[in-house]
Parts: C-alpha cells; sequence; structure tokens
C-alpha cells in the first residue's frame, strides 16, 4: 500500500480549487492534519473558517478533500485521513463500531429540501411530509433525479423511500452517480424533482431553474430533513499511521465552544446554512428515535 501522504498527493488533482484555510489532500508537510469530508461542508466556505481558527489556535493547518460520504469513509478504513466529518449517521456509527473510529461526535446540523421545476407539475408543494412528497412524484411519476453515489444524501433520501408506500424506479427515476452539484443541473435540465443539501442549493441557486417545494427543518420544515455531520477522529489502534493527537484536537475544536461559535455566526448570502450542534441536539435525537422504532417495526 502507497504511503498516506502518496495517497494524499494522488488524489489533490481531483479538487479544483482549494479554498482558504482549507488545503488539499497533499498540498502541506507532514505536520498537516488529513480530513475526509464532504462536498456541502467543503464547498459552502464553513469549513474555511473553522480551519483558520484550529490552525491560529494550534498551529497544525488542515488538509482536506472532498467526497461523499461513502468515499470519505472508505478513505479513513484506509488509513488515509486522520479524522472524518460527514453526514450519515448509521454508515458513521458503523465505522464507530467497526473499531475504525474512536467516537462519534455530533459537529453541526444543516438541513435537506426537496426541489423542483418552478411550475411544480405533481403540486409537491402541497405535501406536509416528506413521505407525501415523495408519494405525490411517483404516483404522479414525475420526473425525479437522485444521487446514486453512496452518498450522505442518497443514503438519506433512499431511508426516506424505506418510509413511503412508494416504490423508486422505473423510467421517471435516475441514478446519476455524481455529486450534488451535478445532479441539480441535471434536474434542472430534465424539470425534475430531486432532494438536495441546503448548502450545495445556496451556492448553485443562480446556476438551476429549480425551486424548494419542501424545507427542511432550518425554515420550519418536516425533522426528517434534518441533516446532521458527525466529526470522527481515526481510531490508532486500528490505523497506526493516523494523527490521533491533531485529531483528537481537532475534535474537541469542531465541538467546543469557539468551533461552535464559528458555526453559529456563519451565513452564506446573510443566510444561515448551519447550526450547531446544541440548537439542533433535541430535532436530531427525535429522528433517530423514529429511525430505531422503523427498524424495530
Amino acid at each position: 500500500m502507497p504511503s498516506r501522504r502518496a495517497y494524499l498527493s494522488s488524489v489533490s488533482g481531483a479538487v479544483a480549487t482549494s479554498l482558504a484555510g482549507c488545503t488539499a489532500f497533499g498540498a502541506g508537510g507532514d505536520g498537516d492534519l488529513a480530513l475526509a469530508t464532504t462536498t456541502s461542508a467543503y464547498e459552502s466556505g464553513l469549513l474555511d473558517e473553522l480551519h483558520a481558527a484550529f490552525t491560529r489556535r494550534t498551529g497544525v493547518r488542515v488538509s482536506a478533500v472532498p467526497r461523499g460520504t461513502g468515499a470519505a469513509l472508505r478513505t479513513a478504513r484506509d488509513g488515509d485521513a486522520d479524522a472524518v466529518l460527514v453526514h450519515a449517521r448509521d454508515l458513521e456509527e458503523e465505522f464507530v463500531r467497526r473499531g475504525y473510529g474512536v467516537e462519534r461526535h455530533e459537529a453541526f446540523a444543516s438541513d435537506y429540501v426537496f426541489v423542483g421545476p418552478p411550475g411544480d407539475p405533481a403540486d409537491v408543494s402541497a405535501a406536509k411530509t416528506t413521505a407525501e412528497a415523495l408519494e405525490t412524484i411517483a404516483n404522479a411519476e414525475a420526473s425525479f433525479v437522485s444521487r446514486g453515489d453512496d452518498s450522505g444524501t442518497h443514503h438519506r433520501e433512499l431511508s426516506l423511500w424505506d418510509a413511503t408506500a412508494a416504490e423508486p424506479g422505473g423510467r421517471w427515476y435516475t441514478e446519476v452517480g455524481q455529486g450534488m452539484g451535478s445532479t441539480l443541473v441535471h434536474a434542472s435540465e430534465r424539470e425534475a424533482y430531486a432532494l438536495s443539501d441546503r448548502p450545495t442549493l445556496g451556492s448553485m441557486v443562480d446556476n438551476v431553474d429549480l425551486v424548494v417545494l419542501l424545507d427542511g427543518p432550518l425554515r420550519g420544515g418536516p425533522d426528517e430533513l434534518a441533516n446532521p455531520y458527525g466529526v470522527i477522529a481515526v481510531d490508532p489502534d486500528r490505523r497506526g499511521s493516523v494523527d490521533h493527537e491533531s485529531a483528537s484536537a481537532y475534535v474537541d475544536f469542531v465541538t467546543g465552544p469557539d468551533g461552535q461559535e464559528i458555526v453559529d455566526e456563519f451565513r452564506v448570502g446573510g443566510e444561515r446554512i448551519f447550526e450547531p450542534a446544541s440548537n439542533r441536539a433535541e430535532v436530531t435525537e427525535r429522528v433517530r428515535a423514529r429511525e430505531e422504532e422503523g427498524d424495530s417495526a
């Protein structure tokens, strides 16, 4: 297996742009903390501010690369990251349960939204719940574009379908196997519906002809669209090459008062797209309780 730094260097070319305070994997020296994270957190700009403050506090730079949650966790399982910051709680907990991560900590939360063409031919905007929205789309066989890429958003979409009487599939349902940005472009071009994370939609609002038809809990929508992010230090007992000291310091900073204050004050275009973990704890636990009830039913 190639060294971690060789791996980091090899994947850095996949990142088109390095954000300030978030250098791409392989861009720094051996003192960097290697973070596997998601595109929504990375591209929003929130990590820029968190990492700049963390570096000022500790002297440790963070080298981050965005990918889907499934791919980010595989990167960490392979020993090519010191920590992960992702958003699929079931996968995160499995990662810890199998001994790859030390402990999952709630970092912050955003939410998901259902989007579609401005004309809303299936009348999804009349739905009050996620199940109503998806069943409306399926019954009308209205075009729906799914990421289909093992990302946190893809896993959430599938769990939402599982809670309905509808079955996604057929000519009206398309899996593109790409990131959120590309999925939104496909949905816009096809005048289709999609599930989107709020941060990515906010960054693309001027590039796609889509509107929000069912909002998430940040705007008073259903709890099922809550999107909690977890941060986990990779277990040094499983992967001895990791920088566990820096990873632990990173987890403590992001989840501590200073990191949470940065999350609380962060805005994009004057709009809140993330909330501190403490603000969303009650919603997250309600969602988790319902998921566990469904699993035992």
